[in-house]
């Protein structure tokens, strides 16, 4: 069988691309291909030859002995079939791939060798199985390995991020609240002004989260209702929290006059919460003595809601990333990086869009994009 092996080579590993490019979702690719077929039909080429030589111990050293069991460490073939499990695990593939991907050559000997007429003994056979048999137990075991380190890591990534978001949201309501409350301490302003709203509406939506989280653990949490409401309320409900951030900040909020008939629809809260984190992140990262702009219009069929900063600009490649959760690009590591991934994720949940536009050497502008609506 070796001779024939050898003789035939590029014509089964042909016949094997051919059976793999069949398959759904499957395309024979050179990463996959370096520690697949081509390399194990190598081996059991020569471990077919030492077999018939006599030379059982190096017979076993390439391939492994039969049966499985226990080893101190895997076989030349084993490490290869290893190499190649993981290889298919991160192109995404499943473990009956892996699987089959193996079962392809052997189809393709029993093929080539019945239209050839070829005949292999039944040592041969048994040979061939060994090998195949330890070949898919090694590459999936190490799919499996790979498969559940990655999903242990997920899992992880998923969890601190919903205890990152958790902790971040609350904190917000509070920064706001303890702002306001200072301000209305220093007696300067009546409390039932635009302050004393600013306190009340952060208590209120803080209580607001603790109940939906509490919920959601319940498992009891309804759909929100979507309604459609102006544009200009929700500038102004964001401006009147971000007004006592920017003045501790000592920067400058400038908010533009929005058209009272623009309106747009979703969950007025979660909105308001998105746009409250852009303004926290833009006075944030601003320039001392600088200013932050918030401003709305209409664009076709959508409104656009911009958030303009003084960052100064955003350094190379940060535009693809800044989204992503605890992601940090700038020097201030005071936050835990979800801000943005946050407010992405619910603007995105009423139909929206929020994208971020980089000006070198000045700063950026955050730009959130939903359908425009009628009120009733």
């Amino acid at each position: 069988m070796h001779r024939f092996l050898y003789n035939h080579r590029d014509e089964l590993i042909e016949r094997c691309k051919a059976k793999v490019a069949r398959r759904p979702r499957r395309e024979a690719t050179a990463a996959q291909l370096a520690n697949g077929v081509p390399i194990f039909l190598d081996q059991l080429t020569r471990t077919l030859e030492a077999q018939e030589n006599g030379e059982v111990d190096e017979s076993f050293r390439i391939s492994g002995a039969a049966g499985g069991g226990a080893r101190t460490a895997l076989s030349e073939m084993g490490l290869s079939a290893a190499a190649h499990g993981k290889e298919l695990l991160a192109l995404g593939f499943s473990v009956d791939q892996v699987v089959h991907d193996y079962g392809d050559l052997c189809q393709a000997i029993t093929d080539l060798a019945v239209e050839l007429d070829a005949p292999f003994s039944v040592d041969e056979f048994r040979t061939l199985n060994r090998c195949l048999d330890n070949a898919i137990a090694d590459a999936v075991t190490e799919f499996g390995i790979w498969r559940d380190a990655g999903v242990a890591l997920q899992q992880t990534a998923d969890e601190n991020e919903r205890l990152g978001v958790l902790v971040h949201e609350p904190r917000n309501y509070l920064h706001t609240a303890t702002l306001a409350f200072t301000v209305l301490e220093s007696g300067k302003v009546p409390i039932g002004g635009a302050t004393g709203a600013v306190l009340k509406r952060s208590l209120t939506s803080l209580a607001t989260l603790l109940n939906l989280s509490l919920s959601q653990v319940r498992g009891t949490a309804e759909a929100s209702q979507e309604t459609a409401f102006p544009v200009a309320l929700l500038v102004a409900e964001a401006r009147n929290g971000a007004a006592l951030d920017a003045s501790a900040r000592g920067c400058t909020l400038l908010v533009r006059d929005v058209d009272p008939a623009l309106a747009i629809s979703g969950n007025r809260e979660r909105l308001l919460a998105a746009l409250a984190n852009l303004l926290q992140n833009a006075l944030k990262f601003t320039h001392a003595d600088s200013e932050v702009t918030l401003s709305a219009h209409a664009e076709g069929d959508h409104v656009l809601v911009d958030v303009e900063d003084h960052c100064g600009g955003l350094p190379p490649g940060a535009a693809s990333r800044i989204f992503q959760p605890f992601v940090q690009v700038g020097d201030n590591k005071t936050g835990l990086g979800l801000g943005l991934s946050i407010a992405r994720r619910s603007v995105e949940a009423d139909g929206g869009v929020l994208t971020v536009r980089d000006v070198p050497g000045t700063g950026c502008v955050f730009t959130i994009k939903l359908p425009r609506r009628t009120l009733g």
